[in-house]
């Protein structure tokens, strides 16, 4: 039995649009998976064996998309719990084309406990999770010791975690934690560059633009 989690995440009621809407209610079954307290199949969900690489928490999904594209190899499975940014993808996936990716709907602890098989995954994306600015909330953050635990029991050895965020104290955070996991080794001396296959997001242009600063952890499972 797993002890309840802390949420980083919390169920606001945010702007949907039609658009997003529509996809939910016509494309949601082609591309989504129900979530299930049972392993999940990955040649039977994606009609294929390749190499599965996990986003948790996607957003509006433009950057899974872009990866997607340019990883036809890969399988992506994203994970994200709010509809606008469910409604987005699917959105993104019939407009590209894309056979590579899908959704899970669903808190990505539990995602991680009762769908994801132990030396299943290939690579991890973990990028610009909520910072939780405030100190009080530091609590809810999403990269902590027993998420970074579970996340590389599930990774392959060999396989990856990329991990991107904006705040510098959450970057600090994040390379502590990892660096602490026995099962990790970082590929870089402290902060990575960023890969060529994670764009640029309009957000992350913007902010470099006005000097904020963006950090990079590459990490490999022994």
């Amino acid at each position: 039995m797993h002890q309840a989690h802390i949420r980083s995440f919390v169920h606001r009621r945010g702007h949907i649009t039609q658009g997003q809407k529509e996809a939910l209610s016509t494309v949601r079954d082609k591309w989504s998976i129900p979530f299930a307290q049972a392993p999940l199949d990955p040649q039977a969900a994606f009609g294929r064996v390749a190499p599965l690489i996990l986003e948790i928490g996607f957003g509006m999904g433009e950057t899974t998309e872009q990866i997607a594209l340019a990883r036809s190899g890969d399988n992506f499975l994203g994970v994200e719990v709010f509809e606008a940014g469910v409604g987005a993808l699917l959105k993104r996936i019939e407009a590209s084309g894309l056979a590579n990716v899908r959704i899970i709907q669903h808190d990505a602890v539990e995602v991680l406990q009762h769908m994801i098989a132990p030396d299943s995954l290939a690579g991890v994306h973990l990028y610009f999770p909520d910072p939780w600015p405030k100190t009080r909330h530091h609590k809810r953050r999403l990269i902590q010791p027993p998420l970074i635990h579970l996340l590389a029991s599930r990774m392959a050895p060999g396989a990856y975690l990329h991990c991107a965020t904006d705040w510098e104290h959450y970057a600090l955070q994040m390379l502590e934690v990892l660096s602490a996991e026995p099962a990790l080794i970082n590929t870089s001396e402290g902060f990575a560059p960023r890969p060529d296959y994670r764009p640029l997001t309009k957000f992350e242009q913007r902010g470099l633009r006005l000097g904020h600063g963006v950090w990079d952890l590459i990490f490999r499972k022994r």
